[in-house]
């Protein structure tokens, strides 16, 4: 992970950022005590490879409600529970992305808030509650990892690229062409790794874990709180078309700068059907 020298103190971090770390923290809390239990959750199967626990509700239920005890009058878009208010602060959250990693005790899952300003992602967190690892990002102040300022990596060319990608599991119909898509970027790239948290793709490549990520028919909470941390590491994101409309579309691609137009070719080689 590339961490910078620089650190910012917690008091120095905007007052929403705050908040939203403090959100993520208690989720994290109610997630780590859940793995004790694993085996008797009730789980609810929402669709084709996509389930739901009672602890993505315990968690989700004490993000809002952190976050409309301090901003009673902001709108909240969650993955549970959906969109509750009207206002132009919305507050965008997965509050456990990766959870059949968690169901399965896999290690790789984490809480996503991201604040949508005016139609702008504004402020991010990403928190891993199982190493501990806090990633938080606020437009124009950077990104950091515990408070120590993180980059993108240095790659320059897909030839040594590690990257990172989701598997459109829940769409059946668009599985074949991005096998073909797969198979395009293994023959340009040093490697690829699936591991089903695309939050913590997003956060990896900010912190120059991985290279690049791509993945097809994901949802806002998804991305929101992620991409902007890719961007205030230096990084590019961008939709398979070359414009910003991957929160809309969930299609994302997200890279260092010198990589973002060879990992966008290979991607976009095999046309490749809108999520339905």
């Amino acid at each position: 992970m590339r961490l910078l020298p620089a650190t910012q103190n917690l008091n120095s971090m905007h007052p929403m950022l705050n908040i939203a770390i403090r959100a993520a923290r208690r989720a994290g809390n109610i997630i780590v005590r859940g793995m004790s239990r694993i085996e008797d959750l009730k789980v609810e199967r929402k669709g084709r490879h996509d389930y739901v626990s009672e602890i993505d509700h315990e968690a989700e239920s004490a993000i809002v409600e952190t976050l409309l005890t301090a901003y009673p009058d902001h709108a909240i878009v969650a993955e549970e529970s959906g969109q509750q208010g009207d206002s132009d602060h919305i507050w965008i959250i997965d509050p456990l992305d990766g959870t059949l990693n968690y169901l399965h005790s896999f290690p790789q899952f984490a809480v996503s808030i991201g604040l949508q300003i005016n139609n702008r992602m504004e402020h991010g967190v990403v928190y891993d509650p199982t190493r501990d690892e806090l990633f938080t990002a606020s437009r124009g102040a950077g990104a950091l990892c515990n408070n120590r300022k993180i980059r993108v990596s240095r790659c320059q060319s897909m030839e040594s690229a590690l990257l990172a990608t989701g598997f459109p599991v829940r769409h059946e119909a668009q599985i074949e062409p991005y096998l073909g898509t797969l198979g395009e970027v293994l023959k340009t790239s040093a490697g690829i790794r699936r591991a089903g948290a695309a939050a913590l793709d997003l956060a990896y490549v900010a912190s120059g874990r991985v290279d690049g990520f791509w993945e097809f028919g994901l949802q806002p909470w998804d991305v929101a709180a992620g991409s902007l941390l890719v961007e205030e590491a230096g990084g590019l994101v961008s939709d398979v078309r070359g414009g910003q409309g991957y929160v809309d579309s969930g299609d994302i691609i997200a890279a260092t700068p010198k990589l973002l137009k060879g990992l966008a070719q290979a991607v976009t080689k095999v046309p490749f059907p809108a999520a339905g």
